[in-house]
């Protein structure tokens, strides 16, 4: 199964696509797609649009994992990332993709073992995990991967679990 991982920011749009293939995962790609703070707002949506559909087009995943919006104390950064975020979501449901979110503790508990894990201990177990060199930068990257990977462990529960609502 081929997954794509998404940490939502609109300054900094993580990605990262894993296959997994039994109980092991693989890095296919990962990146970032960036805006310009400069930029007005309307275009950086775009900019983030454009940039994750030419993703799917040339990584062709199979499902989505994404990161839910957590509360952070200012609020124009919340209202910021959520648009961001409802942008992702809307990629990759044009492209008829299933999307399957996260919270922030959920990414953390799976690929650490501890919800509170701290971020250098979620970059360093992804780097485990993926066989990596080095750990991906910036953070965001690391997270999307992260993301993709507790997809990867959580999927199938997450996907019976949808089935019985």
């Amino acid at each position: 199964m081929r997954i794509l991982g998404i940490d939502p920011g609109y300054a900094i749009m993580g990605y990262g696509v894993v296959d997994k293939k039994g109980n092991s995962f693989y890095p296919v790609a990962y990146g970032a797609i960036t805006t310009d703070k400069d930029t007005p707002m309307p275009e950086r949506l775009k900019i983030l649009y454009n940039g994750l559909m030419d993703v799917i087009a040339e990584y062709n995943p199979e499902e989505v994992s994404i990161e839910e919006l957590y509360f952070n104390t200012n609020a124009k950064t919340v209202i910021f990332v959520g648009e961001a975020r409802g942008v992702a979501i809307l990629a990759c449901s044009n492209n008829g993709l299933p999307i399957y979110e996260y919270t922030p503790m959920q990414i953390k508990t799976c690929t650490t073992g501890n919800g509170h894990a701290q971020k250098p201990q979620v970059q360093a177990m992804i780097k485990r995990i993926l066989a990596l060199d080095a750990v991906p930068k910036p953070d965001d990257v690391a997270d999307a991967l992260a993301a993709a990977v507790c997809h990867g462990y959580n999927g199938e529960m997450k996907k019976r679990l949808q089935v019985m609502k």
